[in-house]
């Protein structure tokens, strides 16, 4: 996978990039954060919980994410409500007026 290209596109669409906290994946590595940061991307921490036992995987995300340096800032789910709710009608208004669609969901 071209990960620069996927983190463009996220930026380029304001869609978040997951932060997997599964131990077993823990995507997107760590050494992409600060990429992902330059590009003006959001993260978005989620443990990826198949059972609620395992929410408290969450901490490998939250991990990952100190250790590449990303701030609680730019965590959507650390954004405090009025900043959340701002982030989210922005989100289709930077898609409509971009000048190249990639899909990323295609996987």
């Amino acid at each position: 996978m071209d990960v620069e290209t996927v983190l463009e596109a996220r930026a380029r669409h304001g869609v978040a990039v997951e932060g997997n906290s599964n131990p077993w994946r823990l995507d997107l590595d760590w050494r992409w954060h600060q990429r992902a940061r330059e590009l003006g991307c959001l993260m978005s921490i989620n443990p990826d919980a198949h059972s609620t036992a395992e929410i408290d995987l969450t901490h490998w995300g939250v991990e990952m994410a100190r250790k590449g340096g990303v701030p609680q800032d730019r965590v959507l789910n650390c954004l405090e409500l009025p900043a959340f709710t701002q982030y989210l009608p922005e989100r289709p208004r930077k898609a409509k007026h971009s000048k190249t669609a990639i899909d990323v969901s295609a996987g």
